[in-house]
């Protein structure tokens, strides 16, 4: 006969496994937008790019409407073009495996660590062909991949890398932070992310060429800078020279983001503090994986992930995750891997083609992790899980 958990729930409101956290000097900078001249495409969004520029250390960075747009201009600017194969992650968001088949190339998955859940730098090489054109690695949770592999490989075989740093806004690589590092590199500013502009996304590159593609690519492929133009027929005159997309940020974006950035730091420190209390809570329990975390890289830590040992479990990954939510705790998974998804199971993709990817899926349960959680919030997640993990353990 099935166990069924019968005791109160933990908490008696309902904590979501991530949350914004916006105040009085957000909205004000949100107002001085409204109040203004501009509500889009106005000097809101080039403040906005030098803070994040400044921020990681990159020379340049251009913001789009969102971070798949981002992903997008990325690929166009690295020249992903019909046939060419870009290798990256099935641990990811679709998002980092779409934006090749927007150019009409073809996303190829190498599977994942079984430690950092990070992508496999031996499992790139492997898939490298002469079609292959860039890498797009992700840092997933927050984690930074390994770069000085990573870059290496790209240099060995020509290819650009495109890092998917949605997760790891703030977070370093050997005393470096990420963004200054790869041919380009994307942050996500989705309300659950680090900071937040509503929707929104950034390209940081040190690549002139690609700054300049980018900028171009997110405004239908329009210039009006008269060293690039054929014609000049006066001071009204731009030319759209390529397809290119309305990817703009909105300066009320911008400005929320601008805003957002100042506090990063004071984010980021939560966000350790609560994982810090997390992994020291779990760290006897027999039936779960704490994250591990790579001693060349420091992560941002954008999600807190469980591991469940189903072994030592009289219950499936499916009943721990529902009596959590019974709990009032917002629990969730990421992710599906994207080859498994019924899109891509219509391109062809196989189930097996990333066994430590596939495995770590059924497995795992994201808890939740934001900095306007308090202390007594992550203590009652604490609770929930020794609870629910405890009455099935074996």
């Amino acid at each position: 006969m099935e166990k069924k958990i019968n005791f109160k729930p933990v908490r008696e409101s309902y904590l979501p496994y991530g949350r914004q956290w916006i105040d009085d000097d957000d909205i004000e900078a949100v107002v001085e937008v409204l109040k203004g001249d501009y509500l889009t495409t106005g000097p809101y969004v080039s403040t906005f790019e030098q803070a994040v520029a400044q921020y990681v250390g990159a020379k340049y960075a251009v913001a789009f409407s969102n971070g798949t747009a981002a992903l997008h201009g990325a690929c166009f600017a690295a020249g992903i073009s019909e046939g060419d194969e870009v290798i990256t992650t099935p641990m990811t968001f679709a998002a980092s495996a779409n934006c090749v088949l927007y150019q009409g190339g073809i996303p190829v998955f190498a599977d994942i660590d079984e430690k950092t859940y990070n992508i496999n730098p031996d499992k790139i090489e492997e898939k490298i062909t002469n079609k292959t054109k860039a890498i797009i690695p992700v840092d997933f949770t927050g984690q930074p991949v390994e770069l000085d592999r990573i870059l290496e490989i790209a240099k060995k075989h020509n290819l650009i890398v495109i890092e998917d740093a949605a997760h790891a806004l703030g977070a370093t690589y050997k005393g470096r932070k990420i963004g200054s590092i790869s041919d380009m590199t994307m942050f996500s500013f989705h309300p659950v992310k680090h900071i937040t502009s509503g929707e929104g996304g950034i390209i940081t590159t040190n690549n002139k060429e690609y700054y300049e593609k980018l900028l171009q690519f997110r405004s239908h492929g329009i210039t009006r800078n008269k060293e690039k133009l054929n014609e000049y027929h006066g001071p009204w005159y731009y030319e759209m020279q390529f397809l290119g997309y309305n990817y703009r940020m909105t300066d009320i974006q911008a400005a929320l983001g601008t805003s957002q950035l100042k506090k990063i730091d004071k984010f980021i420190e939560l966000r350790r503090k609560y994982v810090a209390m997390y992994n020291e809570a779990f760290k006897d329990m027999d039936e779960v994986i704490t994250p591990f975390q790579h001693e060349d890289g420091q992560s941002s830590w954008h999600l807190y992930i469980i591991r469940l040992k189903l072994d030592k479990l009289t219950a499936s990954r499916r009943e721990i995750f529902e009596a959590l939510q019974q709990q009032n705790i917002g629990v969730n998974v990421h992710y599906i891997p994207v080859h498994l998804q019924p899109y891509y199971q219509q391109l062809g993709y196989k189930k097996g083609i990333c066994p430590n990817a596939e495995k770590l899926y059924e497995e795992m349960i994201t808890l939740p992790l934001f900095p306007a959680m308090s202390e007594e919030d992550v203590n009652s997640v604490i609770e929930a899980v020794k609870r629910v993990v405890s009455f099935y353990s074996i």
